[in-house]
């Protein structure tokens, strides 16, 4: 090859390999800067509860209320799950049954992190309950509590039926009745629909229950800090009848 061919060849490259490197540093300069802009929109985490009990239950009703009309909010599920990455704030704690047909979160048209949920057949707060319970109220500062029952409880129902055949059911399932049979009880001496009754005075029994256990509950309530409430879930509107909200 000629010298003024390779000088050609040389002179020619020259500018090339100044474009990828100017490419290269462009490429790298846009990286950074994507990543700098997914840091800057990722969600920020959740607010500190600031609701008092009040306000929480107002929060609770409304969120009902959209529930009932069809107008769930749309909620972003993987901003929530990157919020809910540092820890949870839930604004309320909800002792539900565990029917299947019963669903906190979406009864209330809440999000995730919101709710603080313990589910057992019959919504009865045992010690395990009150225990989760208190956790909800001292660390996670969770302003209210609901006791939520619902229509046609099979477990009240249970617990009726073996009050009245004297017969305890199989398994494990005596330990349920035990827990509701003084619901169960008060609700046959009064007559008329003892069912309903039934539920209804159990979510009021357990109201009592958590109200006064001691040391945390009680504390919290008695310092105007925890409010604790009930309801009952209406199968076919949807719609949370409070009771026991004093």
């Amino acid at each position: 090859m000629c010298d003024k061919c390779s000088e050609a060849l040389q002179g020619n490259a020259g500018p090339s390999r100044r474009s990828a490197m100017l490419f290269g540093a462009a490429a790298f300069g846009l990286a950074l800067a994507g990543n700098a802009f997914a840091k800057e929109t990722k969600a920020p985490p959740k607010p500190q509860n600031v609701l008092s009990p009040d306000a929480s239950l107002k929060r609770l009703t409304e969120g009902n209320a959209r529930y009932v009309d069809g107008v769930s909010r749309r909620h972003d599920f993987k901003h929530e799950r990157e919020a809910l990455v540092g820890g949870q704030n839930p604004f309320a704690a909800v002792l539900s049954c565990a029917d299947s047909r019963i669903a906190p979160e979406y009864a209330f048209d809440t999000g995730r992190g919101d709710l603080f949920v313990c589910r057992v057949a019959g919504n009865f707060a045992g010690t395990e309950t009150i225990a989760s319970m208190e956790y909800a109220v001292a660390v996670l500062n969770t302003p209210l509590i609901l006791v939520l029952g619902h229509d046609a409880c099979g477990a009240v129902d249970a617990t009726l039926k073996a009050i009245k055949d004297n017969k305890p059911p199989p398994g494990h399932i005596p330990s349920l009745v035990d827990a509701i049979t003084p619901a169960a009880k008060a609700a046959m001496q009064q007559g008329g629909d003892v069912l309903d009754k039934a539920i209804r005075q159990n979510v009021i029994d357990n109201i009592a229950k958590l109200k006064s256990a001691a040391p945390i509950l009680n504390a919290a309530v008695e310092q105007g800090k925890l409010k604790v409430v009930g309801g009952i879930y209406r199968l076919t509107t949807g719609t949370v009848d409070l009771i026991a909200q004093g």
